[in-house]
């Protein structure tokens, strides 16, 4: 009769670990953890640019008259990327939440480009081809 009682406390200790180890990577997945890629930095660069991101944050994330700078979220210990994450997708402040215009995937890039070393640079937009009749 003991033996079952220790076993059946070992094994209910063993499912509520394996419950939290679960929600702990469904979490980091969410928060784009893993999105460290050079890939995904440059495409969060191309959605920074492109989805409106540097029309209030400026140009790079270097801060506008509507938005603070971002540059420094690498090494902010208060920002981490699930905040961020939290951020890009509910908003906050003055920010408007971005759950229904960006996918998990983009949201994840967006963040590994704002918490990359050396952020890069999107390549330039492509030139549009010349009008009729020109």
């Amino acid at each position: 009769m003991v033996l079952v009682i220790t076993r059946l406390r070992y094994f209910s200790t063993f499912l509520i670990l394996l419950f939290i180890a679960a929600v702990v990577a469904a979490t980091s997945a969410r928060a784009g953890a893993g999105s460290k890629s050079k890939a995904d930095e440059e495409a969060g660069a191309v959605l920074f640019r492109d989805k409106g991101c540097a029309y209030c944050h400026g140009t790079g994330g270097v801060g506008g008259k509507k938005a603070p700078n971002l540059s420094g979220l690498r090494t902010n210990k208060l920002w981490p990327a699930d905040k961020i994450t939290n951020q890009i997708m509910n908003g906050g402040q003055k920010m408007p939440p971005f759950s229904d215009s960006l996918t998990d995937a983009e949201i994840a890039q967006l963040v590994a480009y704002l918490r990359a070393k050396q952020r890069p640079i999107p390549p330039p937009l492509p030139t549009p081809p010349p009008a009729p009749g020109n």
